[in-house]
C-alpha cells in the first residue's frame, strides 16, 4: 500500500471513529431515548459547528455538556488533522502521482515477453539502455524516486514501478508472469538471492540474470534459480587485461556498440519450428543479401556453438544462429525466422 492510500485510510479511520465514538456517547448517556440517527445526527453538527440547534436536550444535562464538550475538542481535532492531510495530498501532487501510478500499472497489462530490471542504478540504468536500444520492452522496479526520475529523464518514456523489488506485488504489477526476462541489478547479493527465489516462484520459465558482488554467492544464486550471473569485478578484470593484450579488438566492439552510423549488434536468431526457413541451406536464407546479416556462429540443440558455418549447411528447427548486424534488420529476420 502507498504512503498516500495510508494517509487517506488514516484520515477516514479517524473521522469515523470520532463519530461513532460520540454517537454512541449520546445514545448510553441518554440510555435509548434519542434513535441512534439522532445520536449521529447530533454528533455530526457539533463536529461540523454549523449551529442547527440542538436535535438531543443537552442544555440541562451536565453529563450531556461535559461529553459535548470533550468531543467538540478532540473531535474538532480530528477534522481539522483530516482537512490538513487531504490539503497536503493535493497541493503537493502525491494524488495525481497516485493516479499516474496506477495509469503505469494498466500499461504494463497490455504488454508481454517485456524485460524486468530490478533496480535503476549504475547497473540497472545502462542494462535498460541497451534494451531499448535493442527494440526491446522494459519495466524498471525502483523505489527511490531520484533513480527513476534520472533513468526517465535518459531513456525517455520508460515504463517503471515505484516500489521495492522485495515485495512480491510490485513484482506482479510489473508483469511478473508474462515478462520473457528478469534482470536483478540490487546492491544486496542477499535481496538478490531472495528475488531471484521468488521469481523462480511465480515464473518457472523466465530468464533471470543477476549481479553478483561476492563470487562465492554466484553458486547459491544459481542455485535459487538464476540462470546466469555477472559479476562487475570479475568483467572489469577481464576488460583491463584485453585492453593489455588485444586493444583492437576491444576497440572494435566499443565502435560498434557505440557506432553513430546505426545501432550495430551482435545478436541470436532462433529457427522455430514453423518457419519456412528450417531445412534451407545457410547460402539460401538471404540473411546477407536480404537482411544484411554476417553470421559468425551457430547452435544446435544441446549442442556446442559452432564457428564460422559453411553456406551449404542446413538451418534446423531449434537451431540459433549467433549473427552481427544492424538491430532493426535483426527484428526483422527474427520475425521471419
Amino acid at each position: 500500500m502507498s504512503i498516500v492510500a495510508k494517509r487517506l485510510y488514516l484520515v477516514l479511520f479517524a473521522i469515523t471513529l470520532i463519530i461513532l465514538t460520540g454517537s454512541s456517547g449520546y445514545y448510553l448517556l441518554f440510555e435509548g431515548k434519542y434513535s441512534l440517527i439522532d445520536c449521529v445526527y447530533m454528533t455530526v453538527i457539533s463536529l461540523t459547528t454549523v449551529g442547527y440547534g440542538e436535535v438531543i436536550e443537552i442544555t440541562g444535562n451536565i453529563p450531556a455538556q461535559i461529553f459535548t464538550m470533550i468531543l467538540i475538542t478532540f473531535g474538532a481535532g480530528v477534522i481539522l488533522y483530516g482537512i490538513s492531510n487531504l490539503t497536503a495530498v493535493f497541493i503537493e501532487g502525491e494524488l495525481s502521482g497516485l493516479l499516474r501510478a496506477k495509469q503505469m500499472v494498466k500499461r504494463i497489462r497490455r504488454i508481454s515477453g517485456h524485460f524486468i530490471v530490478c533496480g535503476g542504478g549504475e547497473t540497472g540504468l545502462p542494462v535498460m539502455h541497451e534494451l531499448m536500444q535493442n527494440q526491446e520492452r522494459v519495466v524498471l522496479i525502483e523505489n527511490d524516486p531520484e533513480k527513476i526520475d534520472r533513468c526517465c529523464r535518459l531513456l525517455g518514456d520508460l515504463l517503471f514501478i515505484r516500489g521495492d523489488a522485495m515485495e512480491d506485488q510490485n513484482l506482479i504489477s510489473g508483469g511478473l508472469e508474462r515478462a520473457a526476462g528478469l534482470f536483478i541489478c540490487l546492491p544486496s547479493d542477499k535481496d538478490a538471492l531472495y528475488v531471484t527465489i521468488t521469481a523462480r516462484m511465480w515464473n518457472p520459465r523466465i530468464r533471470i540474470i543477476s549481479r553478483v558482488m561476492e563470487e562465492p554467492l554466484g553458486s547459491k544464486l544459481i542455485n535459487a534459480g538464476a540462470n546466469r550471473v555477472v559479476s562487475p569485478s570479475a568483467i572489469g578484470a577481464l576488460r583491463m587485461a584485453s585492453e593489455m593484450i588485444r586493444p583492437a579488438a576491444v576497440d572494435f566492439l566499443d565502435r560498434m556498440l557505440r557506432s553513430s552510423q546505426g545501432h550495430l549488434r551482435i545478436n541470436e536468431l532462433t529457427i522455430s519450428s514453423s518457419s519456412n526457413m528450417a531445412g534451407t541451406p545457410i547460402l539460401d536464407s538471404g540473411l546477407k543479401e536480404r537482411f544484411e546479416l554476417l553470421l559468425l556462429a551457430f547452435r544446435k540443440p544441446g549442442e556446442t556453438i559452432e564457428f564460422n558455418p559453411q553456406p551449404k549447411d542446413t538451418l534446423e528447427p531449434g537451431m540459433t544462429l549467433i549473427v552481427m548486424g544492424d538491430v532493426e534488420k535483426c527484428a526483422r529476420a527474427r520475425k521471419i525466422f
